[in-house]
């Protein structure tokens, strides 16, 4: 059986007592400057009434009697200059409506001046291919002429007639002539001095 333990035994020494340690706290420092805050006497704060002022009203400058009367005297004569200005335009644009008939009498002139030189149409009427110039409408011995020499070329009168009517066959027969043989100096189809020259050149009949 086992043996219990031992009483213990008393401390024969000092007692030691507990030590309290005060640490200040954060509020503690908070609390203070409330008691302060509160210890100091607060003064009343202005009411509105007494910050506010009234202001004495505003009131618009007041014109003399003598700039009103400029100003409408200034409006008047401007108006008054307008007017006549107006005015002025108006028979200036008459008289110019007036004045635009005299130009188209000017251009209805130019006819009468242009029937005076009539008479020198008379040297243009000369055939400016020469005075032996047969061309499509003509008839006679020498269009007969013409059509035998062209059946001479080869290829440019081919099958022709030789009816001594000058017609359309006839004329692209004497174009296709000249165009072969770089004869520019007759109107196309046309058979004149250059391309009688030619023509005759190059080609002989049988009763010559």
């Amino acid at each position: 059986m086992p043996t219990p333990p031992d009483p213990e035994r008393p401390h024969t020494g000092p007692v030691l007592e507990p030590v309290r340690v005060l640490r200040p706290r954060r509020l503690d420092g908070l609390a203070e400057l409330m008691r302060e805050m509160e210890s100091v006497p607060v003064r009343a704060a202005p009411t509105e009434e007494a910050e506010t002022q009234e202001l004495p009203p505003v009131r618009p400058p007041r014109t003399a009697p003598g700039i009103r009367r400029a100003a409408v005297a200034v409006a008047v004569a401007a108006a008054a200059l307008l007017g006549f200005g107006g005015a002025l335009l108006l028979p200036g644009r008459q008289d110019s409506a007036a004045a635009s008939p005299p130009p188209s009498a000017a251009t209805t002139a130019p006819p009468t001046t242009a029937s005076a030189p009539t008479p020198s149409l008379a040297p243009s009427a000369a055939d400016p291919d020469g005075p032996g110039t047969l061309r499509q409408g003509d008839t006679g011995p020498e269009v007969t002429e013409l059509q035998e020499r062209l059946l001479r070329i080869p290829d440019v009168y081919r099958d022709g007639s030789t009816s001594g009517t000058y017609d359309t066959g006839l004329t692209a027969a004497v174009a296709r002539f000249q165009l072969w043989y770089g004869i520019t100096g007759d109107e196309t189809g046309v058979y004149g001095d250059d391309t009688r020259r030619a023509l005759e050149s190059r080609t002989v009949l049988d009763d010559s």
